[in-house]
Order: structure tokens, then C-alpha cells, then sequence
């Protein structure tokens, strides 16, 4: 009796959250449609000629990328502090690992003196840098793989008195827990994934479990992990948000006041990645992928369940089995690695399952295909490979996530979206079959145009450095940093 009861309550819980859920879906989608039309309006007003008055950035509603900041050296040079729970070794690296070499290399290029706190290498030593203002701290990290935090606010403390002290204090999500945070004014923690985005991932795993699986309780968990986010939040002094989404949420959901919200969103190396034929073309000869495929899509990451890899299967399954035309003229190359690589193969000669592949190569992968696929379950931050894609000047194919449709494919015009089901993916792939490869080339320049004005390493380099010497100067007299005007940047 009391295991019924504990049922019923659960599926109430989950049944009333799902409620909220609902309601606030509704209103997230009519406020974030006059958020959207409210930011492309002031973005129109910046363009305007005759609107040039100096703009305060900390108020600033849209993301920072859509500012130009000058490309010379800032007069002051930085002493910058960065926790992050690991530093990437190689291609071994998720979003937020990614999202902080390539940042923070960047800075440290720029002539800014970086101190990098985190977690010892677990097995091989870091890559040499010959980058002299970079600085490494490690510590031993908790047995669940965290910071220990008694032992890097140590190690902070004892740099932040060495000569100078620290001018701004970078967390990579919550490298430097809110415990640790709450006093400093010259914090920006960024976020790559939140717990209300989450509860959407939550909501798609639920829908697609098989009845034999057991009910997973992380749907109910999760709204009380967003009070708990909303209530320690607050302790950061500043929010970098990497997607327009998230900085929407942070604003109107977690209540954090709009000048402490900042949204600049993430940005990968345009050098390497960038359209190259002859790359392309070297990279489907060395992996042998036959000259007759007339349409060859990509996908690249971790091949597991939450990033949509069981939804693609289905969908490439079905597809291959009752459309003989569609399965002989489609090639797949999946890069990564997972549980899921070996089951592709699985699909026959089509699937052609690649491995990881190191950065250098991945520019070639992105060159050889028509159209990368995305088909991630996790509803969190901006993910690296949509951009990397983009600046490769290739369509791009994605979950109808708000992060990703609000700020990557927020047209029809430079890819394709699809709800996660598997119906839903399959119309999307016969509709990119059908378009062909001259749309595909037509979309892929519009992306690619997009991607130049907002997804660059540069651009998000330029941003991040402008909000660290805004927030560091904020109680200097006759400080400019945190003002922008519009003529001059």
C-alpha cells in the first residue's frame, strides 16, 4: 500500500510539474517572440547612422557578439583568474573544457596574465604552451572529480597577494562553488548548461523511454534543482550566458537583475575552421568514401543516448529499409566515439564510422560533408560542433532546442530543425535529400555568413575581454570600458 501511495504521489509530482512546465513554456515562447523582435530592433538601431549615442554595456540586452570592439591591445593588461574543473588534453574535450582553452589562449595571446586553477591531468601531462603570461595551478580533484575547493581558494589567495592582486575572477559554471563567491565583486561565472534548460532534456528522455524501462526520477528532481539554482545564483557578482536563450532565463526566470546578465555567445577558432575543398577532398579519400554518394551528411561527438545518437539509428534504419534510392545514394561519417559507434555499423557500408578525430582533421571532416547532423537530446548551452560546422560553411541540421533555434538556426535559410522524434527527423533528412546539393551550398554561405558575424573565436575573445575590464574598472574613476559607442567600439 504505501509503494502505491509513493507512486501515485510521484506520478502527481511529475503530472504537476509537467503543469508549470507547460505554463511556462507558454509564456517563455510569447516572451521570448517580443524579446526576439525587442533585440533585433535595438541591433537595427545600432546600424542606424544617426543613432550614436554610447550605449552602457552592462545593461546591454543582446549578445555582446553583435558589438565590433577594437582589434588592438587594450591599454590595461589584465591579472585574470580562471577555475575550471579540467583543462582539455588533445580532442579529448566536451563544450565547457573547449570553451575555456579557447577563450583564455586567446586572452593570454592578447598580452592578459592568466593563473588557470584546476584538477591535475589525470594520466598524460598538458600540451606545452609557449605562452609565458600562462599560468597553471593544479590540485587533486574530489573523488566525484570536482575542484577541491579548500585547496584552489588556497592557491587563489596566495597568487591574489603575489605582486597584484587578481583584476577579475573567471568560473567556467561552477569551477568556484557560490560559497567561495559571494564576496566578489569582480566575478563572471559563465554558464554552459543550466537546470531549467535541462528540464526540457528531462521531458524528451521521459517520452522516448521504452515502457519496459523503469520511470527515471530525474524529471521531478529537477525542478527542485532549479530553486536551489535560483537561490544560489545571486552569489555570482556577474553571468556570462552562451546562448540568447539562457541569458533570457537568467533575466526573467532565475531573476537575476539585467545588469549582472551579459550574453556572449560562444565562438570557435576561424582559422581552422573555415571552407577548404581541397581539404575536404583529402579527408574523403583518406577515410575512402565512395565517389557515387550524391548526399553525405556528418555527425561529430560523444555517440551516446543523450546526444540523440538512439533517435538517428531508428531514423537511418528506417530510411535505408523502405527507400532503396535514399540508401544508395547517402553516405553518413560519424566522428566521435561511444556505445553507439559500433552499433552504426551495424547499418551497413553507408555508415561510415570514423573514431575520434583530432582537431586538425576535423576541419577536413566538416569540409568533406553536405550537411552536419545534430540530433542531441541535451537541451543545454550552444554546442561547439553547430559553429564549428557553420564557419565551415556548411547547413547544419538540429533539435528544435531554444538555445540552438535562437541563436544558430533561426532560419530556414542557413539549415533545418526537426522535434525529437523519429518522425519528425525523418522528414527533415528526405527534405535535405530532396533540396539537394545546390541548395545545401546556398544555405551553407548563409551560415557561414552568420557564423563570420557571431561564432568566431575573436569575436567572443574581444567580448569576454571588454566584460573583464568593464567589471574590473567599474569603481575606477573616468573608466570608458564599461560604455560602448557604437561609431567607434
Amino acid at each position: 500500500m504505501a509503494k502505491d501511495q509513493t507512486t501515485v504521489f510521484s506520478f502527481r509530482y511529475v503530472c504537476y510539474f509537467l503543469l508549470l512546465l507547460s505554463v511556462f513554456s507558454s509564456i517563455s515562447f510569447i516572451h521570448w517572440s517580443h524579446c526576439s523582435e525587442a533585440r533585433n530592433s535595438h541591433l537595427q538601431m545600432l546600424e542606424n547612422d544617426e543613432q550614436n549615442q554610447a550605449i552602457n554595456l552592462l545593461s546591454f540586452p543582446s549578445a555582446w557578439n553583435h558589438l565590433s570592439f577594437s582589434s588592438k591591445p587594450p591599454s590595461k593588461l589584465l591579472k585574470i583568474a580562471l577555475f575550471v574543473k579540467k583543462w582539455p588534453q588533445r580532442f579529448h574535450a566536451g563544450g565547457l573544457e573547449r570553451h575555456a582553452l579557447t577563450l583564455h589562449l586567446a586572452l593570454a595571446k592578447r598580452g592578459h596574465d592568466l593563473h588557470i586553477f584546476t584538477a591535475n591531468p589525470p594520466n598524460s601531462p598538458l600540451p606545452k604552451y609557449p605562452i609565458s603570461n600562462l599560468h597553471f595551478h593544479f590540485s587533486k580533484p574530489t573523488a566525484a572529480g570536482y575542484l577541491d575547493q579548500a585547496s584552489v581558494w588556497a592557491q587563489f589567495l596566495a597568487q591574489n597577494s603575489t605582486g597584484r592582486p587578481f583584476d577579475v575572477i573567471h568560473t567556467e559554471s561552477v569551477g568556484l562553488m557560490h560559497t567561495r563567491s559571494r564576496n566578489l565583486t569582480n566575478l563572471a561565472v559563465s554558464w554552459h548548461g543550466i537546470a531549467y534548460e535541462a528540464i526540457h532534456s528531462d521531458v524528451i528522455q521521459e517520452l522516448l523511454r521504452d515502457p519496459a524501462e523503469p520511470q527515471a526520477k530525474a524529471l521531478a528532481q529537477r525542478a527542485l534543482k532549479v530553486v536551489e539554482e535560483v537561490r544560489f545564483f545571486p552569489r555570482y557578482a556577474h553571468h556570462v550566458a552562451t546562448s540568447d536563450h539562457v541569458g533570457d532565463v537568467l533575466r526573467r526566470i532565475y531573476m537575476i537583475p539585467d545588469d549582472r546578465v551579459h550574453v556572449i555567445l560562444n565562438g570557435v577558432d576561424e582559422g581552422i575552421f573555415r571552407p577548404d575543398g581541397s581539404r575536404g577532398k583529402d579527408f574523403k579519400q583518406k577515410f575512402a568514401v565512395p565517389k557515387t554518394k550524391s548526399l553525405i551528411l556528418g555527425m561529430a561527438g560523444r555517440l551516446v543516448k543523450d546526444k540523440g545518437h538512439p533517435l538517428m539509428f531508428e531514423a537511418l534504419k528506417q530510411m535505408f529499409a523502405e527507400n532503396i534510392t535514399f540508401r544508395e545514394s547517402v553516405a553518413v561519417l560519424v566522428a566521435g566515439d561511444g556505445p553507439w559507434g559500433g552499433r552504426y555499423k551495424d547499418l551497413g557500408t553507408n555508415l561510415l564510422v570514423l573514431g575520434p578525430v583530432e582537431q586538425a582533421q576535423l576541419a577536413g571532416f566538416y569540409n568533406a560533408i553536405d550537411l552536419f547532423v545534430n540530433p542531441t537530446l541535451r537541451a543545454q548551452g550552444l554546442d561547439h560542433t553547430l559553429l564549428e560546422a557553420t564557419l565551415s560553411g556548411k547547413p547544419v541540421m538540429a533539435t528544435r532546442l531554444a538555445s540552438i533555434t535562437g541563436s544558430v538556426i533561426v532560419s530556414n535559410e542557413m539549415g533545418y530543425t526537426f522535434s525529437p522524434t523519429v518522425s519528425s527527423l525523418k522528414r527533415a533528412l528526405y527534405q535535405v535529400w530532396e533540396d539537394g546539393r545546390g541548395i545545401l551550398e546556398k544555405k551553407g554561405m548563409v551560415a557561414r555568413g552568420r557564423g563570420l558575424t557571431l561564432f568566431t573565436a575573436t569575436k567572443m575573445a574581444a567580448a569576454y575581454e571588454r566584460l573583464f575590464l568593464c567589471i574590473s574598472s567599474e569603481q575606477e574613476m573616468g573608466n570608458d570600458y564599461c560604455r560602448y559607442q557604437p561609431s567607434s567600439g
